[in-house]
């Protein structure tokens, strides 16, 4: 082999070697793709979705699914090229450019965060919806709604966990949980009662905090934690679903609630899936990702789609076939959608499945 052949060959080789490694790196995108979906009066892992306690809970059938999407790239973990460029021939994925979805300052660890503190709302907002829509009393009770990293807290209370007392003192609303912290000298340990589902029991525990000094007030002494009202019922409803953020679950959440509370079985043996928000009063919102969320819903068995009517136009085009899509603007209209589209109303509002 001559010295020409061999730098050829170096050369090739080299080049070969650099488009892998380019394919391999990260890009400045975020893939969102059908996630998992869970059937809301079922069971996850042996345990109840929704666990009620203290009041009567009736039989259901069939399948109330909410729907997530799964998301690769950004702020928690690198997409790469060749991901990337799969994702353009897969109808049922999207990719976007990060920076539509996150700013550059946010981390990995922030977006957990948040989505678990949107995701201890949407618990909340769907038991005040779910019991206004029944008639039922709601009332409040204080919870931590985040656990912030590298703090005293994290490992040590959770999130959803409800704050009963610190050092023996009752505490019922967040700000008085603050002045507790902030009240004493950076380093003090702070007893939490809180109470807490533990391998499906609910459990009163107290558990200890040592205070730091905040790095973004110095100065200041924290636990790390975000506290907040919950709505809740004068029985318990304990959500068991983990490691799941977002507010979308809100609505199928408050669907779950009313045929687990209500006489009548809704789902009927049926499989019915949705998404949505949802507020205290009922009132359904958007929410992203609609196309992931319909794809991973037909094929996990959905016959029956509820989703928020701002979604239709979005949808359209990308309903699979075999799945019926109902748009709803409340939790009435979703429960009344369930009912009519069981009873084989002709005139049952749907998206259209093309343009």
């Amino acid at each position: 082999m001559t010295k020409r052949t061999r730098a050829l060959v170096a050369s090739a080789t080299s080049l070969v070697l650099l488009i892998g490694v380019a394919l391999l790196l990260p890009v400045p995108f975020v893939k969102m793709s059908p996630g998992p979906t869970y059937n809301v009066v079922g069971e996850f892992n042996g345990v109840p979705v929704i666990d009620i306690e203290g009041t009567e809970v009736f039989p259901t059938t069939g399948s109330l699914d909410m729907t997530t999407v799964m998301e690769s790239g950004g702020p928690r973990g690198g997409l790469t090229f060749v991901e990337a460029i799969g994702s353009w021939f897969n109808q049922a994925d999207a990719v976007l450019p990060r920076e539509l979805l996150y700013p550059d300052d946010v981390s990995g660890e922030d977006v957990r965060v948040r989505q678990a503190a949107m995701f201890s709302t949407a618990e909340s907002n769907s038991v005040a919806a779910a019991l206004g829509y029944l008639g039922k009393p709601v009332r409040t009770e204080l919870v931590v709604t985040a656990v912030y990293a590298d703090t005293p807290a994290e490992g040590v209370l959770q999130p959803r966990d409800r704050i009963l007392a610190v050092n023996g003192t009752e505490v019922s609303e967040p700000a008085q949980v603050g002045e507790a912290v902030r009240s004493e000298p950076i380093g003090t340990d702070f007893t939490f009662t809180v109470q807490r589902l533990v391998d499906g029991t609910l459990k009163t525990l107290d558990v200890k905090v040592r205070s730091q000094d905040n790095p973004d007030d110095p100065g200041t002494p924290q636990v790390g934690i975000g506290v907040g009202l919950n709505d809740a019922a004068d029985f318990d409803i304990t959500f068991t679903l983990k490691d799941i953020g977002g507010p979308s679950a809100g609505m199928m959440f408050a669907l779950g609630l009313v045929d687990k509370l209500s006489p009548a079985d809704l789902a009927a043996g049926r499989h019915i899936a949705g998404t949505g928000t949802i507020t205290p009063e009922g009132e359904v919102g958007t929410i992203g990702g609609i196309r992931q969320k319909l794809a991973g819903a037909r094929a996990a068995g959905a016959e029956l789609f509820l989703m928020p009517a701002a979604h239709c136009a979005e949808a359209e085009g990308h309903i699979p076939e075999g799945l019926t899509v109902v748009p709803i603007k409340t939790l009435a209209d979703a429960v009344a959608g369930v009912k009519a589209w069981n009873a084989g109303e002709k005139s049952l509002a749907t998206c259209p499945r093309e343009a």
